[in-house]
């Protein structure tokens, strides 16, 4: 009797753990991240950093289901590796389990905080923490651990009713970028001074997001 007990306890936690594996809101905006199945974009790109100097770039953007976002300028663009899915793609291309952390307030909204922990050992992020603006169905920030290329830190603002932002910003790592800093452009300054005795190690990519040609299941 005890051991039929137990496994019916066994039973019942092993299926709400199940259960809990895609949060309900976090599956309402995966679903609309499914439906887009190409989208391209044109960007305004500043970057900040304590010691790099570069000019405001320009480029497009060109994503399609299944494939990394491609960026293309006629300028020398400093991107962090990694940190610019803003589609999530990555971590959605594999299993994984979501934990519910509850609510934050962030300005004057109330988000729903997720830990994203992928199943599959091929994932290359280890840990993701998503903030949700469950009443506009938007992640309004991605925090993102990987297991080898470091953290990153993505910001969101996006227009009524839109799917995709209309501004990223992307906090990284300065030594995630692993550029040499000779190939940045002859129109980028680098203050080695600066760069040599700087406490600080963080830059952020700012991109602005306009002329969104989108392509979905439903469009």
């Amino acid at each position: 009797m005890k051991l039929r007990i137990i496994f019916y306890i066994l039973l019942s936690v092993t299926s709400a753990l199940e259960a809990q594996e895609i949060d309900k809101d976090l599956f309402v905006i995966k679903k609309q991240m499914d439906q887009i199945s190409h989208f391209t974009a044109d960007i305004v790109i500043d970057v900040e950093a304590p010691f790099i100097n570069m000019p405001t770039k320009t480029a497009t953007i060109n994503y399609n289901r299944g494939e990394k976002i491609k960026f293309s300028s006629t300028d020398f663009l400093i991107f962090p590796k990694r940190g610019l899915d803003f589609t999530f793609s990555e971590i959605f291309d594999h299993p994984f389990i979501s934990v519910d952390r509850g609510l934050q307030t962030v300005g004057n909204r109330e988000l729903k905080v997720l830990s994203i922990i992928p199943k599959d050992d091929k994932a290359d992020m280890a840990m993701v923490t998503l903030y949700l603006d469950t009443e506009n169905k938007n992640i309004i920030t991605s925090e993102i651990t990987t297991k080898k290329q470091g953290s990153y830190r993505l910001d969101m603002n996006y227009n009524s009713e839109e799917i995709l932002p209309n501004y990223v910003e992307v906090s990284f790592a300065i030594e995630n970028l692993k550029i040499p800093l000779n190939f940045m452009g002859s129109d980028t300054k680098i203050d080695r001074k600066t760069m040599r005795n700087s406490d600080t190690n963080a830059g952020k990519v700012k991109l602005q997001i306009k002329n969104y040609k989108i392509s979905s299941d439903f469009r």
